[in-house]
Formats: C-alpha cells, structure tokens, sequence
C-alpha cells in the first residue's frame, strides 16, 4: 500500500516557525496581514509584504503560489506563499493544498492557515496531491513528511476534515489498487483485499467459478478460461439506510491484465494494461470511503474480476457465448472483452438486489479517450434525472465527466450474423455501441448510467490533484451523489 501524508491541526503558533528547519506554507492574499503573518514578516525584515504586494503575487491566481527560498530571518529551506482570499471555492482551495503537496517532501512541513475558513479544504488537496506509489522502489524514502497545520480552532477544523480524510483514504485504496502489477494484484489477492473490508463493516462475498457457472455467467467465464487466475464476482454491501430501502448498485469492470486473448494488443504500451480493472478499483475505493464515513445510505459495488491471456483454453474470435440473462453474442473481438464482463455483472446486480439505480464504471474503450482525451469520462444514460445528478456532482469535485449518446441507429450496429448480437462494432462510434451493448442488460425502468473511464483513471501526465499515473477520478464525484441522492 502506498504513504500517505500525516496532518494534524495545531494552534497557531507564529514563534515556532521561525525556528522551523523545513518547509513553511501560508495562506494569505493581498489584503491586511494577520498577526501571525504579521510577526513572520516581523523577523523576515518586510519581506513577506513586499512579496504579497508585489506584481507577481497580484498576478497568480487563487490556489497558485509563489516561493522563497531560504528566508531571511528564519530557518526554513523554503517559504511558500499560496494566493487564498478567505471568500473563495472549494476547488481553489484544493488547488492551494496541492501545490503544497507537490512541493512536500520527506522533511516536515508546517502550514500557516490561521483562521482561514477553508483550511480543511486546504488539507484534502494537500493530501490527495502528496500521494506516491513508490512501495517497489529500494533505498528510497518511503513517506512523506508529517503536516502540521496551524489554525485559529484545531478542533472545528480536524472534525470538518474528518470525512475528507475518509474520502481521501478511498481515492488512495483505488489509486494502490491501479498501481499495482498484475502479478500481485491477481483475481485472488484483489479478492482477499476486498475481503479484508469487512473489518470496516462492509458485508463480503466471493463468488467463485463453479457458482458463476451455475449462474450462467458464460460471458464473463469466457474472458477468464485462458488464464491461470480463476474469475470472480465480488459482493460488496454497506447498509447505512433504512432498512428495506432498494441500495444504489455501482459495477466495476475488473480484468487484472488485459493482453486481448487471441485478439492480441500491439506490445507496445501494453503494460499499461494493469490499469484496466479501473473500474473495479473506483467501486471498491467508493465502499471503502462510504464504510469509513459510516454513510446513510444502501448501497451495494459488485465486481467482476477476471484475467484475459491468450491461451490454448482461451476465447477465440468467432465463439458464441451465453450470457446470464440468457442471450447469445457472437464474440468478434476478444479484446472487446470488458463489456461481456459487465452484461452478467449488471444482469446478476438487478436480479438480485432490485437496485433503486445502477451505475458501472470500466475502461472500457480507446474511443472514449479519441473522443474526450483525458479530461473527461464518457457518460451514457438512460435517465435524465441521475445523469444530471451525476453530472452535477462531478462538476462539484472538478472530476470531468461529458454526456455521450445513444439511440436506436447505433443499436442496430450490434447486429450479428449468427447470434443475438456481436461484441465489437469495430471503430466507427466505438465507444458508444459499447454502451448500447451494455444497455441490453439493463432493465427497461432501471435508471443506469455507464461510465466509460479508459481516459481518466490514468495518465501520463500530473493533473490537478493526483501525480501522473492512477487517479481515483470518480471515488468523489459518486461519494457526493450519493450524499447529495441517497442519503
């Protein structure tokens, strides 16, 4: 598992940072110094004045910093100074945490917010952003220095981080759960790592092979039988509501490694590919913080956990599959294998839990990222009422997210030539005949919406709140749905 930053919330106590051998952070903005900034600037001989009055500090903007190195008058080896009027959003205070938390290092930091209003805003960017995955490397530190943030009221802050701090602690289980190689993160382990939630008060259950079999979940077997690590589904129940009341159900595409099978993937960038049980990292991550925060409200995460190789058992181009729900697809891809994961998964959700909605999340698609790059999930919906609550709720956490189509013109595309239907289109409207696929196993009054994550749950490049690599896009946005929604 990965480090997280330690924060605490301690009084303000301006003569400690003149002593302090680290980094310093301050929130502050043009306006009238407070008196711990006022004694800071004290011992700097003005300088911090003159760095808020300055054409440069004027020029950032809110949540941006500048920085000083080596201060005069004080022992930090740095002092950063982050733009935050005290009338100012959410998302900018995030953005202040983060740019501390990309500058943090292993030494400790001490953060300046004094009586600022949005300091446990502050302290859920700085903790999101000063994430790492770095449990394989060797001789290298394995944590980030410890956070102390100064504060008019430690007490009132630290309790309205609580729930931030359960939030930020789903985001890393499903950022660990991306990172991992898929010689840890087997269908097992992943199994064992969800099992282990229990202990939170999350109810468990595995679902092996043979019962699947006995389900009828022939699709999702299909994409496992060439591989040594037997499939899954994975129950995952948190009961916060009233009793009786149908939960949300939220389905994960979990496939450990996807190589294609017999549709084999260029190798090139294919071990990328450990990321592609995305979908069931968000689901799991969304449990974890619902059982953490101890969330009103019902809500089951199903996963389908599966490992597609091409061996000599494996699934050929051309098969012909029955899925639970007891139609036939003809599979013309192996590589559009996350979708027949899905149709059982969705179909055995609704059969037995008779859900109030249904979300599923996957990466599901390199059409998603041709169409929306990385800024933005695809989201496909049969329901006006939750898309906008979703899409709503995501603008709030600053998670992209963009409505896609459907329709009957591109259902018509899933003809097959000898079976119910196909399971790949090829590229014409790739990312939207996927989710028409998956709209065939969704109840006619079921409201659903399927995310299509390929772009977002990882990248190459830093975004606003996580390094480069797993992300965690879409643990917040449902997190406040589901507040907002069902609780």
């Amino acid at each position: 598992m990965s480090h997280p930053v330690q924060i605490r919330f301690l009084p303000a106590e301006p003569e400690a940072l003149l002593t302090h051998p680290g980094r310093i952070a301050v929130l502050a903005d043009q306006a009238a110094l407070s008196p711990a900034l006022r004694r800071l600037d004290r011992a700097m001989k003005g300088a911090l004045a003159r760095a808020l009055g300055s054409e440069a500090f004027g020029r950032l903007k809110p949540g941006e910093a500048m920085e000083l190195a080596f201060p005069a008058g004080l022992q930090a080896e740095a002092l950063q100074i982050l733009r935050l009027p005290r009338r100012t959003d959410p998302a900018a205070a995030r953005k202040a945490g983060a740019a501390i938390g990309k500058a943090h290092g292993p030494r400790p930091l001490i953060v300046l917010a004094d009586g600022h209003p949005r300091a446990a805003e502050v302290s859920f960017g700085l903790a999101l952003r000063a994430y790492s995955f770095d449990i394989y490397r060797t001789g290298e530190t394995k944590s980030p220095g410890a956070v102390s943030f100064m504060v008019a009221q430690p007490e009132a802050v630290a309790a309205e981080a609580g729930p931030m701090a359960a939030l930020a602690e789903g985001v890393f289980f499903t950022r660990d759960l991306v990172s991992e190689p898929a010689n840890v993160l087997t269908t097992d382990d992943f199994a064992a790592r969800l099992a282990a939630m229990q202990e939170l008060g999350l109810e468990v259950e595995i679902l092996e092979e043979e019962e699947l079999a006995k389900l009828g979940m022939r699709a999702l077997l299909g994409v496992g039988q060439g591989s040594e690590s037997p499939s899954k589904v994975v129950v995952l129940q948190w009961k916060g509501g009233r009793a009786g009341e149908a939960p949300l159900a939220l389905v994960g595409k979990g496939v450990c490694f996807d190589t294609g099978g017999i549709s084999l993937k260029p190798g090139a960038g294919m071990e990328e590919m450990t990321m592609d049980m995305g979908g069931a990292a968000v689901v799991a991550g969304v449990m974890r913080a619902l059982a953490l925060r101890k969330a009103r409200a019902n809500v089951v995460g199903l996963v389908g956990l599966v490992e597609n190789m091409p061996d000599g058992r494996a699934q050929r181009p051309g098969d012909v599959v029955r899925s639970m729900k007891g139609d036939t697809i003809e599979v013309i891809n192996t590589d559009a294998e996350g979708r027949l994961v899905l149709a059982d998964v969705l179909w055995y959700a609704q059969e037995r839990f008779s859900p109030s909605g249904v979300i599923d999340l996957a990466t599901l698609t390199g059409a998603i990222i041709v169409a929306l790059g990385h800024e933005n999930a695809g989201v496909f919906s049969n329901d006006e009422a939750i898309s906008a609550a979703f899409l709503k709720a995501a603008a709030a956490e600053g998670e992209g997210a963009w409505r896609m189509p459907l329709g009957d013109a591109y259902d018509a595309m899933l003809k097959s030539r000898i079976a119910d239907m196909r399971n790949s289109c090829g590229r014409e409207a790739g990312s939207i005949t996927a989710a028409q696929f998956l709209a065939r196993y969704i109840r006619p009054d079921m409201p659903w919406i399927h995310l299509d994550i390929a772009g977002t749950a990882y990248t190459k490049a830093d975004t606003a709140l996580a390094p480069k690599g797993a992300t965690g896009w879409g643990v917040l946005a449902l997190n406040r749905l589901i507040r907002d929604r069902y609780e």
